[in-house]
């Protein structure tokens, strides 16, 4: 079969936002969101929440995960353990108080278990939290408009520019798949054993921005790493043949990343990662760098099929 990747076909799937679309988004951005008022004039009560700053020592010495800096707590919540939260009441904003307490008996640290501790504390502010209205005030402190209907208006953009995108990226992806089944190209075994690998490192890490472990996972959804493995088979074979396709564009056209394109795309980088250039170059190594590169040439592959094919909505 003839490698083709000029002059194929794909459908650009338009969707327009609804107005019950942003009013949703909208609704889950306000309970999302929390109201905060700060309370002058008196002390701290029951069911406020306070700013703190802890210190947390036990037998004379500062022990490890026992201190924090603008730390929340509402008062009587239960967050933390037993009879802190109750020597909080009745304080005022720059007090310093001694909070002192015992953990109990069955502390997950067997080195503080069932030992008395003192934490010396500060508190910043006091604030009650309460559930905004859709109203120009939520607009004007957490969207960042003039009014309701402004946000509203902004949201709709924002929407509707996801959903654009959405649509380009799988018709993209939809084009690189057709030219993908046209390449004479069989991954051996050991690369799509590695693919394999990287796939449960990315799910790893995933996972771990969500204080969660893929035991954890296999365990909720009643399954392991054997069978997970299996299932995504399919999905890193699919992405080493989009990968041989991509090579093999970019040896055909002879394309090349060009510096703005190289700039481009580390400005990008920093921007999703919120990083500064300088801060970038001070972990760009060799994998980074080839990561770049692959990318833009990606970019570049993706751009040229698209350009060369006849595409309806």
């Amino acid at each position: 079969m003839e490698f083709k990747y000029k002059g194929l076909a794909g459908q650009l799937q338009k969707h327009t936002v609804t107005g019950e679309e942003i009013d949703r988004q909208l609704q889950r951005l306000q309970q999302q969101t929390p109201r905060f008022t700060n309370i002058e004039g008196r002390p701290t009560q029951n069911g406020d929440e306070i700013v703190l700053d802890y210190a947390g020592f036990c037998d004379g010495e500062q022990f490890a995960g026992g201190t924090a800096e603008n730390q929340t707590l509402v008062l009587g919540s239960g967050t933390f353990i037993p009879g802190f939260e109750e020597q909080l009441i009745g304080k005022n904003v720059g007090d310093k108080v001694t909070v002192e307490v015992t953990f109990p008996e069955q502390y997950h640290s067997e080195a503080l278990a069932g030992k008395p501790a003192q934490f010396h504390c500060t508190i910043h502010a006091i604030r009650l939290r309460s559930a905004y209205a859709l109203d120009d005030t939520f607009a004007k402190e957490v969207g960042h408009c003039d009014t309701l209907t402004e946000m509203w208006e902004k949201m709709r953009q924002s929407l509707q520019a996801y959903a654009d995108q959405q649509g380009e990226m799988e018709l993209q992806d939809n084009l690189l798949r057709q030219a993908a089944e046209t390449l004479d190209f069989t991954p051996d075994e050991a690369a799509v054993e590695a693919e394999l690998d990287a796939q449960m490192q990315t799910m790893r890490a995933q996972l771990a921005r969500q204080s969660a472990t893929l035991e954890m996972y296999c365990q909720f959804m009643a399954t392991d790493e054997k069978t997970l493995r299996e299932e995504g088979r399919a999905t890193a074979v699919q992405n080493l043949r989009n990968k041989a396709a991509i090579d093999k564009i970019v040896e055909l056209e002879k394309l090349e990343p060009t510096q703005e394109e190289i700039t481009q795309m580390l400005t990008a980088i920093c921007r999703q990662n919120n990083l500064t250039m300088e801060q970038l170059r001070d972990c760009y190594d060799e994998q980074l760098e080839t990561a770049v590169m692959q990318s833009v040439l990606t970019t570049k592959v993706l751009g040229l099929i698209r350009e060369n094919a006849t595409i309806t909505e």
